[in-house]
Formats: C-alpha cells, structure tokens, sequence
C-alpha cells in the first residue's frame, strides 16, 4: 500500500464561514479522530492531499502535526458534487500492526465466455487487514469463466494477514446468457408501456383499386 507524508495544521475556525475561509486558503477542513482521543480539528493541504489518494482511498498517511508524526487513514471524504473540490475530511488514527476494516477494490482479469455477459456485482471488498499492509486491490481472473457460472467473495485470493468480513457467498461476478433480440424487444416494450409511452402499430400499405373492366371506353374525339 501507498504511504504519503503530509504538513497538517491545527484548526482553530468553526463552522460554514471558518471552514469556506479554510478551502479559499488552498486547505480541506479535517478532524482526526480515533484510539479514545478527543477529535482534533485540523487543515490539509488540498492538492497534496488530492495527490496523495491518487493511488486509493485506503492510503496511509503521516501527519505531521505540531511537532510529532501521527498515522491516519482517510474514512470519510467529502466533495463538492460539481466541481469535484474536497470539501471535508474523517481521519482515523492507527497505529503500526493495528487491524483495521477497510473497504478495498476489485479489478477482473482475463476474457470470460463471449457468448456471455459479465456481471460484475461487487465493486469493492470488505476485509480486515494491518493498517500499514492495505491491499491497494484484488485481482479477479474471470478467464474462461463460462455462461452461468460465478466467483463469490470467498474464493477470491487474499494477501496474508488479510482476512474476508462479511458473507463469503456472496456473488463478486457472474457470466449471464446473453440476452435474445426478443428478449431485448420484450424489455423495451415493457419499459415503454411503464413510461405510458405507446408504440406505433404499423399499417398496411393500401391496396391499389382494381381497374374496372365494365367502364365503357372514352369516345374518340370527332374530327
């Protein structure tokens, strides 16, 4: 895992106002919390930070904070939902050897059955591992992995150390059967009718008029 050194600094303004006063300074507001300690509101520098996480969210950061070095990993971030600006910051103290539960993503591999479609239902895995020997992710191989078949939370390989929190049956990817043009047709019909939209039925072309073989045929003209 990633581990990165960052000049924090105490914060002493609160609220909306102190905290916009901090993100125009080039900071993110922060509090850092953990181990039975009282929550310590500090500044980040926002593109060191932005850097920094590049790599994960489960980066391990150095603080250095008033003179002393303190391990954190980030637990919550906030930003902006237009601009993309970090606007808040959760740490979470820990200590070297200290198991903690972290959220850590999952990467496929590989070709499965083409005639298939891959359904990857697990983005992420829960797991509990050292807090200075995060996995920065797992990696899934699907190749091969044929129409019907599936790969659960429990037979994907973990690091030493690293062990599986939640429901080891859970599904992490599946290869579907690739649906029918009916099928597809079905759907977005279904689709339509829930949306009150409806189709056009198609019409016949009209059928040409038959020539009449009773009219009698036009007069020539006299000269």
């Amino acid at each position: 895992m990633s581990e990165v050194r960052i000049q924090a600094e105490p914060r002493t303004e609160f609220g909306k106002g102190g905290a916009r006063r901090t993100r125009r300074a080039g900071k993110i507001p922060a509090v850092l919390y953990g181990h039975g300690t009282e929550p310590r509101h500090i500044a980040l520098p926002a593109r060191e930070f932005g850097h920094a996480i590049k790599s994960g969210a489960n980066t391990l950061l150095t603080l250095q904070l008033d003179g002393t070095s303190e391990l954190a990993l980030p637990k919550a971030i906030q930003r902006h939902p237009i601009r993309g600006d970090y606007e808040h910051v959760d740490l979470l103290l820990v200590r070297s050897g200290e198991k903690v539960t972290v959220e850590v993503r999952v990467t496929l591999t590989g070709e499965a059955d083409r005639d298939g479609l891959v359904d990857q239902q697990l983005m992420t895995l829960s797991v509990e591992a050292e807090a200075t020997h995060i996995p920065d992710r797992f990696e899934v191989s699907i190749e091969g992995l044929a129409v019907g078949g599936h790969i659960s939370a429990g037979e994907v390989p973990l690091p030493s150390g690293t062990t599986l929190v939640g429901d080891p049956e859970q599904v992490v990817v599946a290869v579907l059967a690739a649906p029918t043009a009916e099928q597809l047709d079905a759907e977005l019909a279904g689709a339509e009718a829930e949306a009150g939209i409806e189709r056009d039925e198609p019409t016949a072309p009209a059928a040409e008029a038959a020539p009449d073989t009773d009219a009698q045929p036009a007069a020539a003209p006299a000269e």
